[in-house]
């Protein structure tokens, strides 16, 4: 069975940091193109960042550019998102997914890739 599980997630003040961690059971990651999303309460779902499986290639949003990095740790089945210098807008539930990653699209996952559960960040003081 696949699992695609997320946490890190918190409240934090803003200018703090976090770094959410998207862990893989039944795929290996480093076969996939691994995206980040985010949705806040009555806004549409936002791609944020994602990871390219085949050049390890990176994509990111405006809003978060130079403030966010992805990675991935392969030995642990795991993608990361490091969230610094964040700011009350970068409030929202934070999904991952398997999906594709393209420097022109960025991010892009329906309902046929998979998804973890989601982690509620929270940025506020």
């Amino acid at each position: 069975q696949v699992q695609l599980v997320e946490s890190g997630g918190g409240l934090v003040q803003p200018g703090g940091s976090l770094r959410l961690s998207c862990a893989a059971s039944g795929l290996t990651l480093d076969d996939f193109s691994i995206d980040w999303f985010r949705q806040a309460p009555g806004k549409e779902r936002e791609g944020v960042s994602c990871i390219s499986e085949s050049d390890g290639s990176t994509y990111y949003a405006d809003s978060v550019k130079g403030r966010f990095t992805i990675s991935r740790d392969n030995a642990k089945n795991t993608v990361y998102l490091q969230m610094n210098s964040l700011k009350p807008e970068d409030t929202a539930v934070y999904y991952c997914a398997t999906g594709s990653c393209t420097e022109v699209a960025g991010p892009m996952a329906d309902e046929y890739d998979y998804w973890g559960q989601g982690t509620q960040v929270t940025v506020s003081s």
